[in-house]
This record gives structure tokens, C-alpha cells and sequence, in this order.
């Protein structure tokens, strides 16, 4: 098998092609690393390896291009490459790559989100957790990920109340806007447990203040 010609095809990319037809679109790199140039022999095996490193180059350019725009988990890399380059053992191979040099880290990522779901949208530790492993992260990395927020959605849930459900907390006998309230709650991942000792402490403190005045 021979490789007739060697041609400038676009930006850094060459078209190199085979004496029965075939065309390869090869990065300069590879052209480099693999010494091709028009009238070199080449055997089935040295073919695969060439179109091999092509592919990986490809599927780890595109992974540092869609990394410039967000941050990724493990699992989301993966299937976006799966996705476009078909071939499960490259995508994974591509995927080491990445997390050797650190681009890919589940324990960065979790660590970033967590924050950002407990400091930002007050979500408790249920919510936060799934929330996490549908993006991917694995249980035990979600759990060590929420560690240091423990004391903080006690805190969280205490300031949802004051701030976006106090309207609805005005009277401790209406059992309808406190069920209202609770089920709200729930949905933002805190347990009916927690929920209850909160309203509870609310309706304590409030009642304390009226006393004060």
C-alpha cells in the first residue's frame, strides 16, 4: 500500500492519499509524527495506527474546545465524545488524557457545584445530592463534596422561611399554607424532619418577639 500525494488541504490540515483511492485529512502533527510524504509504503497495521492518532487528536481537540466554554464530569465528557466519534476505547482513552493533565476532575466539579447549589439556590442536602449525580458524580464523591455544608442548610432553611415564605407563615392555625410551605420545602430537597423542627423554631421565634413588643 503507497500514499501517492501529500497535499495542503485546509488551515493545518493535509490530504494525503492512497494508491487505491482512499483519502485521509491529517493534522500537520500527525503528518509530522508519522514521517507521511507522497510515495511512502505503508503497511495495514502502520494505516490503522495513523488514522488511530488522527482520531484521538480530533476527539481531544474538540474536548479542550468544549472545555473553554463550560466545565465537565467524567460521565458528560465521555457521552459527548461517544456521541460524535463513535468509538467507546478511543473516547476512554481520550478521557485518561484529560484527566491526567487535570482538565477533567469529578471532585473540582462537585466541589464548584456544591457551592453554588447550597450558597446560591439554598437547595438542601437530598436536592443537592441528586442534583450532583445526574450530572454524572458519584455518590460518595457528592456526599464528601457536601461535607462542609452540614451546618449551613439548618441555616439555609431557617432564611427560606424569613425571606420568600413568611407571608404564608402568619397564623399557626392555618395547617393549609404551613402544609403549603412544607411541600415547597421538600421540593428544594430538605426532609419533612428538618422542615418541621424549622416551622416549629419560626412560629417559637415569632412568638417571641411579639412578647418583646
Amino acid at each position: 500500500m503507497k500514499i501517492t500525494s501529500v497535499t495542503k488541504y485546509k488551515g493545518s490540515t493535509f490530504e494525503a492519499e492512497l494508491d487505491d483511492g482512499r483519502k485521509l485529512y491529517l493534522h500537520a502533527d500527525i503528518i509530522t509524527d508519522f514521517g507521511i510524504r507522497a510515495g511512502m509504503e505503508t503497511d495495514r497495521d502502520t494505516l490503522r495506527k495513523i488514522v488511530y492518532a488522527s482520531n484521538f487528536r480530533r476527539a481531544y481537540q474538540r474536548a479542550l474546545f468544549l472545555l473553554d466554554y463550560r466545565d465537565y464530569t467524567y460521565s458528560e465528557m465521555l457521552k459527548k465524545l461517544v456521541e460524535n466519534y463513535k468509538s467507546e476505547p478511543l473516547c476512554t482513552a481520550v478521557m485518561k488524557r484529560l484527566t491526567e493533565h487535570g482538565f477533567i476532575d469529578d471532585e473540582r466539579y462537585a466541589e464548584r457545584m456544591a457551592r453554588k447549589l447550597v450558597e446560591i439556590k439554598h437547595f438542601g442536602y437530598r436536592r443537592c445530592k441528586r442534583e450532583l449525580m445526574q450530572k454524572g458524580i458519584s455518590g460518595f464523591i457528592a456526599e464528601d463534596a457536601l461535607v462542609p455544608y452540614e451546618e449551613v442548610f439548618g441555616e439555609n432553611l431557617a432564611e427560606l422561611l424569613r425571606t420568600k415564605h413568611s407571608r404564608y407563615l402568619t397564623d399557626i392555625e392555618d395547617r393549609k399554607s404551613i402544609e403549603k410551605v412544607k411541600n415547597a420545602l421538600v421540593r428544594y430537597g430538605y426532609d419533612f424532619s428538618e422542615i418541621n423542627r424549622a416551622v416549629k423554631e419560626y412560629f417559637e421565634s415569632a412568638e417571641d418577639l411579639e412578647e418583646e413588643n
